[in-house]
């Protein structure tokens, strides 16, 4: 079994589009369980990436592993709406009882992608409205209608000639806030500003359909804004009848220690995307919204032949059922914190880390150039590298590269969450000798 994998290995680039094939770090891997990723070269590693945020409930958790033997045994396919059957509709049932109130009519589809297509394609269809406003930074997917709202990086738009009803607003960064100001204060006013711009020389606010967002900045750096500035755009939304959508593929399951950073906030969206960890790595995803905004989306005017696989949505029961009996939500929060107390200290002792940016098991680790304080990709892969090498693999985003995503499990144990910090600490204190930068005593 281990000399064809490493023939195919040898292969991959002929095997596999580049833009699938070569992203970091291309780790053969046999089998995942728990926090743990297994080897082709038989070694354990501590996986802090999730599946790109997507294993919430662990790998391969016994609960969702029988949901999945047990619905094969019945139903491998839909079509929803050529037949109907029963895990779907549990399912919307189950997700009611966990979103923010009002957001409780499912168009399911199998990526975040897909459900931002849909929220932008019900937006424009119930308003009657030509334009979007999205935020600048933000990830919403790389097919055309989502690429159109996505600008975490202008690699992803080159030559594709994004679709010119779509206008961008700049994103909250708190670390851009001037010093002796107040966040929230300060981003509101210069939002306020912002809109006064767009609405006076670009387009007016009775021609935008709807604002998406994602309510944490994920692809595009793990940022988080100040609440203030969500609930601002909340009230220039309701002011002018434009639809809010927020963008929580990432964000949703207990990501940032809610079900939904929308609760984290306090700030209700009119339709929301939600994938990822719905379903425990399986592909699902939702496009949510009120029954008064679904029922003035006619019959025929969306569809889907895959979208609420009948084995997906009992993999998603499952997974809310693991989410709400292991208190992983609870655990979400916890852990974040105590991670962010760990890596403060951290960012004490290595003048190449910049901010740390934390909401619930959301955690972005900003690596500087210690002379300059400008973004350092290059020295964030060296880390990243070393990590792996000691057995712990963890992920990077911003817009240069430059901050290593830490997204365990929130399955993860104070134990493996010391494991991994330690093993970021050796990592950067090796990369450190290498470029002559030496820790900050303390």
């Amino acid at each position: 079994m281990t000399d064809p994998w490493n023939h195919l290995m040898d292969h991959l680039s002929d095997l596999l589009a580049p833009s699938m094939a070569k992203d970091h770090p291309n780790l053969p891997v046999v089998k995942a369980e728990g926090c743990y990723y297994y080897g082709l070269d038989g070694r354990k590693y501590l996986d802090f990436t999730s599946g790109i945020a997507t294993a919430n409930t662990g790998h391969r958790h016994p609960k969702v592993i029988h949901a999945i033997k047990e619905a094969a045994d019945h139903l491998m396919h839909g079509p929803s709406g050529v037949i109907m059957y029963e895990s779907i509709l549990r399912l919307a049932e189950e997700l009611k009882t966990i979103l923010p109130k009002g957001l409780d009519c499912f168009f399911f589809a199998n990526s975040g992608t897909e459900a931002i297509e849909g929220a932008i394609k019900l937006a424009k269809h119930v308003t009657k409205r030509p334009y979007v406003v999205s935020f600048m930074g933000c990830f919403h997917g790389r097919s055309l209608g989502a690429l159109s709202v996505t600008t975490s990086k202008s690699k992803y738009r080159k030559f594709l000639q994004p679709t010119g009803l779509v206008y961008q607003v700049p994103y909250a960064n708190p670390t851009a806030c001037p010093v002796h100001e107040d966040p929230a204060e300060y981003f509101k006013k210069k939002l306020e500003n912002d809109f006064d711009i767009l609405f006076n020389h670009q387009v007016t606010p009775e021609e935008v359909a709807c604002m998406i967002i994602e309510p944490v900045l994920g692809e595009g750096g793990y940022i988080i804004p100040p609440k203030g500035w969500l609930e601002k755009i909340r009230e220039v939304c309701d002011q002018h009848g434009i639809l809010l959508i927020f963008d929580e593929v990432q964000t949703g399951f207990g990501r940032t220690g809610d079900w939904f950073a929308s609760q984290t906030f306090g700030v209700t969206p009119d339709i929301m995307a939600i994938a990822k960890g719905i379903a425990s790595g399986l592909p699902l995803s939702a496009t949510v919204a009120s029954k008064e905004l679904m029922e003035k989306w006619p019959i025929g005017s969306h569809g889907t032949t895959f979208g609420g696989n009948p084995i997906a949505c009992s993999a998603a029961l499952a997974t809310i059922e693991v989410l709400k009996e292991e208190n992983l939500i609870a655990n979400s929060k916890m852990m974040g914190d105590y991670a962010t107390r760990k890596l403060t200290e951290l960012k004490a002792q290595h003048p190449i880390i910049g901010s740390i940016r934390s909401v619930g098991l959301m955690i972005g680790i900003e690596i500087v150039d210690p002379d300059t304080g400008e973004p350092d990709g290059h020295t964030l892969l060296e880390i990243l590298n070393k990590c792996l090498e000691k057995g712990v693999l963890f992920y990077l985003c911003g817009n240069s590269g430059e901050v290593i995503r830490m997204i365990p499990p929130l399955t993860v144990t104070k134990k493996e969450m010391d494991t991994g910090i330690q093993v970021l600490n050796e990592a950067i204190i090796e990369v450190g000798k290498t470029a002559h930068i030496q820790p900050t005593n303390s």
